[in-house]
């Protein structure tokens, strides 16, 4: 199985998260955004065939956390109106500028319940050119996978994005990856991952705002 360089990308915490502003303020959400990268970023990095971590992100908070996980960091590029796609693009052409060509993973920061078992599976049955791991919502992508080293990473993240991706190429892997599945947008996404046990980092930031979480098979944290 060959290895795989990933990249992720995290706009400015403060401005993240807006469907949480019913149960969360403003600098809450800025400390869960914070918290589910670190912990999404732990597990994936925890993934044997998972070569490196590339963030990109504009926010000075984001960065340092990267580079305390051994991340490799590059500041969000100038975009129009599809910031995320154009990070994860300029990201994935950092990875091959710095590595060579090289199979890319697009993951999303925000998986708080992500297991490294399950992305370990993912990149094990991603065996074809393009796959793509959809969301719990069934439109979404929780993570892109490009196994040619010489294709673009061409990414369709945002509104149904699932069928964007399809309709790239992208094969859809089957699976029970409920951690990795779930991506945290609305109060009821984060009722759900607090049901499958999130990492440590989101359980502290989650008891401190008085939600109680679960958590099941612990992994190191940097908070």
């Amino acid at each position: 199985m060959h290895t795989v360089h990933a990249v992720m990308a995290v706009k400015h915490i403060g401005r993240a998260k807006s469907r949480l502003a019913n149960v969360l303020s403003t600098e809450q959400r800025a400390q869960l955004v914070l918290a589910m990268f670190t912990d999404t970023a732990v597990a994936a990095t925890a993934v044997p065939a998972l070569l490196s971590l590339t963030v990109v992100t504009p926010d000075p908070l984001v960065a340092a956390r990267a580079l305390e996980l051994g991340a490799h960091v590059i500041d969000e590029p100038a975009a129009g109106d599809d910031p995320l796609n154009a990070a994860l693009a300029a990201g994935a052409a950092d990875v091959r500028d710095r590595h060579g060509p090289t199979h890319l993973l697009a993951l999303q920061a925000d998986l708080p319940a992500l297991r490294p078992s399950e992305l370990a599976d993912v990149l094990t049955l991603a065996v074809g050119a393009r796959s793509v791991v959809i969301d719990h919502t069934g439109t979404g992508t929780a993570a892109l996978v490009v196994r040619d080293i010489a294709a673009p990473l061409s990414p369709r993240f945002g509104a149904d994005s699932a069928r964007a991706h399809r309709d790239g190429g992208a094969v859809p892997l089957l699976g029970h990856w409920p951690g990795l599945r779930c991506d945290v947008d609305t109060p009821e996404d984060l009722d759900v991952v607090r049901g499958l046990g999130v990492g440590e980092c989101t359980a502290s930031t989650l008891r401190e705002f008085g939600f109680s979480p679960h958590r099941s098979d612990p992994v190191r944290t940097v908070c």
